[in-house]
């Protein structure tokens, strides 16, 4: 049994911010009530609501001046297993995971071999059977990823995969999306779509413009994004599938989302943490820690994602964690592959910089990364009361700390934010009842 005892709880789901005590048993919460000043730094025995003393032993954990939310959600990342494990592990992946305050991650399908069958699910499953954090497999669209044959959608969906997508590369056909969609619809899944032209985006590095001219790298116009945004809108609102729009980079691209759900489509999108404090003018010195797909854009992309997560265009905030190796990074800007570390350093982000720097609401912040997740994936509901699953992220916005690489639990040291400092720290992760604490 566990007392986590005076943090402030907050809970945008029920409106909830209020200095509470938490009792947890096994992996439910089993009771809430109001944190009495005099008696909370006293020791045992304590009593419950019912005032009947609690029987076994009881770990208590003090919260004074700590902030616990609903458990925290990265539904974008790649653990790169099996095929990769150089790079990151599924082990490696999840502590990593919980050492950044997450309390679940959602595994992308572009591993060797790809997630895109039944076999490849259940080693997701078993994999990830004593994990710190609860790890979700999203299966393939097509075969092997490639666009030419679709999975066996209804049998992954059933057999524990959450969702869709072929990660990194588009469904290049109209025809074979929309058969996609429709399928996706019979067993009321999401299609998470990585929205790129390749014609247009074939070859480039960085966003197209003023800095892909300067630095001499070939250009990706934001068009390749809503070109294809644009078009498969129009096949979910044909079919009435639900589609999630995946690492949304581009002004026009969160018009297009927003416009979509005033037409009633059922679309959620999400956006990283990489694009909305990050820009083009980053890449001046060619760091590719900073090389991403999508490529980081221009500030007026930056403000107007900002403008879409604070107003409820955008659902969900992400990593889009990308492990590399250091050889695979430490190359010429144009040889180097796409992606940032980051499911140690997003909720920190989040909070220290979205929310502390930028003002964005803490209430916006907190549903991206745990109630709204679990909602369009379906996943066991993110919320603190009576009878719910005791899965919590506890953060202290009163302490700063440094952003160290060497310090990355992930085998993936590719960050840009190395050496920054952030006014947020992870103190304590609560996993279905089991407590890891960060102090």
């Amino acid at each position: 049994m566990l007392l986590l005892r005076g943090g402030r709880v907050c809970d945008p789901s029920q409106n909830l911010d209020e200095v509470l005590d938490i009792y947890i048993e096994d992996d439910k919460i089993t009771d809430i009530q109001k944190t009495d000043a005099l008696e909370r730094h006293r020791p045992e025995p304590f009593v419950s609501l019912e005032d009947k003393p609690r029987e076994g032993s009881l770990k208590t954990i003090d919260l004074n001046d700590k902030v616990v939310l609903p458990g925290l959600i990265d539904m974008h990342v790649h653990f790169r297993e099996p095929g990769f494990e150089n790079r990151e592990t599924i082990a490696t992946g999840a502590k990593a995971a919980s050492s950044g305050g997450l309390t679940a991650v959602c595994c992308m399908p572009n591993t060797n071999p790809a997630i895109d069958n039944i076999g490849t699910v259940n080693f997701y499953r078993q994999k990830s059977a004593n994990a710190s954090v609860e790890i979700y497999p999203i299966a393939a669209i097509t075969k092997a990823r490639e666009g030419k044959e679709l999975t066996e959608m209804a049998s992954l969906f059933k057999e524990g995969a959450v969702a869709f997508s072929d990660d990194g590369n588009p469904v290049v056909s109209a025809e074979l999306m929309r058969r996609a969609f429709e399928y996706s619809k019979i067993i009321d899944a999401v299609i998470i779509d990585h929205c790129e032209e390749k014609s247009l985006s074939s070859g480039a590095a960085i966003n197209e413009g003023y800095m892909s001219t300067l630095l001499g790298l070939k250009g990706m116009p934001s068009e390749a994004e809503v070109i294809q945004i644009y078009r498969d809108i129009a096949l979910a609102k044909m079919t009435g599938a639900k589609i999630h729009i995946a690492h949304l980079s581009t002004k026009d691209g969160v018009e297009l989302v927003r416009r979509a759900k005033k037409d009633g489509v059922k679309i959620t999108c999400e956006v990283t943490i990489n694009h909305l404090l990050l820009t083009e003018d980053s890449l001046i010195n060619y760091d590719t820690n900073l090389k991403v797909n999508p490529p980081l854009r221009t500030k007026e992309d930056a403000l107007a994602l900002m403008e879409g997560l604070a107003d409820g265009t955008i659902d969900a905030l992400v990593s889009d964690h990308a492990p590399w190796t250091y050889e695979e990074k430490e190359v010429e800007f144009d040889s180097a592959p796409f992606g940032i570390s980051g499911v140690e350093t997003l909720v920190p982000l989040a909070f220290g910089e979205l929310y502390k720097k930028h003002k964005m609401p803490f209430e916006v912040i907190v549903s991206a990364l745990s109630y709204n997740p679990a909602k369009i994936l379906n996943l066991p509901e993110r919320t603190i009361k009576k009878g719910s699953r005791a899965n919590l992220s506890i953060i202290d916005l009163n302490e700063s700390h440094v952003i160290k690489k060497e310090d990355f639990v992930s085998l993936g040291k590719n960050t840009p934010f190395d050496g920054k400092i952030v006014n947020c720290k992870i103190n304590m992760t609560v996993v279905n009842g089991k407590a890891i604490q960060r102090d």
